[in-house]
């Protein structure tokens, strides 16, 4: 029995899921942590990670370490994602984890992250045909599903954090703020040559912000676990209602929102916008959510190659 640990180092929080996996290829998800670092806050033009968000992401690895470090057998897969991917001081900070921490962070690709995600999606979830959206702190991966294959996807770099810190106030949202934001995706989307492919077809949410529009739905609708969102579906109606709700309030008042986590309620705004939009711009009347993603995906890569 080993107990595969897969770390994912985002813009917005850091996460830890142990698996254990038998010789057979048999598993159990055995613990799942999070810790929000913000790790991309405050980078900048120049794209620098700052001391403060490297000390909160350092003392989230530490609390990691203190667990995996105990497991028998455990092999363990860390990458990191948007921040450190678009980050200057990217080797220093690697460097540092490494010595400090001894842990090996493999920052991935934009590509490579949506292909994680597909993995999740479609070795979870009965999807055919659709567009997975995984909205992240600084990017977001659009990849389009036909015939459960991945034929197109792409990364952007624009997320729940990036979009608040450039365009958003964190407190009530201006409307030519709102306007300037949502200009701004509209055009990253229209760049999007396949993008048009997806029209009409249910769109797959993941990542904190689409899961949060979820948990804030079943919280409304009193659904006993508002946490399980696997596989839970909204309309588009649900989708627009919900964003009208949360701009017509404060920050105070959207911490005090169900199904909303104190921590992310300055940028639940700039992460529902890419997903609202899409959804206006591909006629898309249905959102899928997905609790598996990019950990999952991982996963069953290492099983798959168990099997072979």
């Amino acid at each position: 029995m080993k107990n595969l640990v897969v770390i994912d180092l985002g813009s917005n929080s850091v996460r830890m899921t142990v698996t254990e996996v038998d010789s057979h290829g048999n598993y159990q998800t055995v613990n799942q942590i999070k810790r929000y670092v913000r790790l991309s806050a405050n980078m900048g033009p120049k794209r620098v990670l700052q001391p403060e968000t490297i000390d909160r992401t350092m003392a989230a690895l530490v609390d990691f370490k203190a667990i995996y470090s105990k497991l028998d057998h455990p092999e363990i897969h860390a990458v990191a994602t948007a921040a450190v991917r678009q980050a200057t001081n990217q080797k220093a900070f690697l460097k540092q984890v490494k010595e400090k921490i001894g842990l090996s962070l493999e920052v991935i690709s934009g590509a490579t992250e949506a292909r994680y995600d597909y993995l999740g999606v479609v070795n979870t979830l009965p999807i055919i045909n659709g567009l997975v959206v995984d909205t992240g702190g600084g990017s977001s991966e659009l990849i389009l599903v036909q015939n459960q294959q991945l034929k197109h996807v792409v990364s952007i770099p624009l997320g729940s954090v990036t979009l608040s810190q450039n365009y958003l106030e964190s407190d009530k949202i201006k409307p030519d703020s709102l306007f300037k934001a949502m200009t701004f995706v509209n055009n990253v989307f229209n760049d999007i040559w396949w993008l048009r492919e997806a029209t009409n077809l249910p769109i797959v949410g993941l990542g904190g912000a689409n899961r949060t529009l979820a948990k804030i739905n079943r919280r409304k609708k009193n659904f006993l676990n508002a946490e399980d969102v696997h596989g839970y579906k909204l309309t588009d109606e649900d989708v627009y209602e919900t964003l009208t709700r949360l701009l017509g309030a404060t920050l105070e008042e959207r911490k005090k929102v169900p199904g909303l986590a104190k921590e992310r309620a300055d940028i639940i705004i700039g992460g529902l916008i890419p997903v609202t939009l899409l959804m206006r711009l591909l006629d898309s009347q249905q959102i899928i959510f997905s609790n598996a993603g990019l950990r999952d995906g991982i996963l069953f890569e290492y099983l798959n190659k168990l099997k072979a």
